[in-house]
């Protein structure tokens, strides 16, 4: 089996985590190699970028100084643990990837997505099949405030916010149909997962 690259998108609470855990549950019982990985995040170095952007904090960054460092963590998570992943025939379960910076930080600024596009150009790896699961702006940000994690810093930035993401999300997804599956989001988490792995068999078989 050659490697492949999946990626999961999807607004605040939106439940990127559970059918991530339900596909990892999945690819064991197959006897799948697989890697399960997150952005901001994934190797040491991008963690420690993680922790200060994630967190709500008195640095008051550009939205353009923030792009430099998820792109500098997605660098880093790239070359030390994806792209060696799939040179090993694994697959690879991303937790976000390049298409939340160009909503959550791109929407916001259109020097910081030209930004992120011309130094993404350099890290040259987009995912195989990415998953956007899309629901109620209101029900997933209530659900991502239950959380109670000191990870909340785009929560808090409130429902209006959440609306913007997903419309940036879904115009995204709309422009790339060949990558990315828009899945409804409301249904049950076991109806959700039956279509991602329909999805993904259609690759790996």
């Amino acid at each position: 089996m050659k490697g492949l690259f999946i990626s999961f998108e999807g607004i605040d609470g939106c439940g990127k985590s559970t059918q991530i855990d339900i596909l990892s549950k999945h690819f064991t019982k197959k006897k799948k190699p697989f890697v399960k990985t997150e952005e901001p995040g994934g190797t040491k170095g991008s963690n420690e970028i993680r922790k200060i952007l994630l967190k709500e904090n008195n640095f008051k960054w550009s939205v353009e100084t923030e792009t430099l460092l998820f792109m500098a963590a997605r660098n880093d998570h790239v070359e030390k643990v994806i792209k060696p992943a799939i040179k090993e025939n694994k697959i690879v379960i991303c937790d976000r990837f390049m298409d939340s910076t160009l909503v959550y930080q791109g929407m916001r600024s259109s020097k910081a997505k030209t930004l992120s596009l011309s130094l993404f150009k350099l890290i040259a790896i987009n995912p195989d099949i990415t998953f956007l699961i899309d629901m109620d702006p209101e029900i997933a940000l209530n659900r991502a405030l239950s959380r109670q994690t000191d990870e909340d810093r785009f929560e808090n930035y409130g429902i209006n916010f959440q609306y913007k993401l997903r419309k940036n999300f879904l115009d995204i997804a709309n422009k790339h149909t060949e990558r990315i599956k828009i899945i409804n989001g409301d249904q049950n988490p076991e109806t959700i997962a039956s279509q991602i792995i329909e999805n993904i068999n259609e690759l790996i078989q």
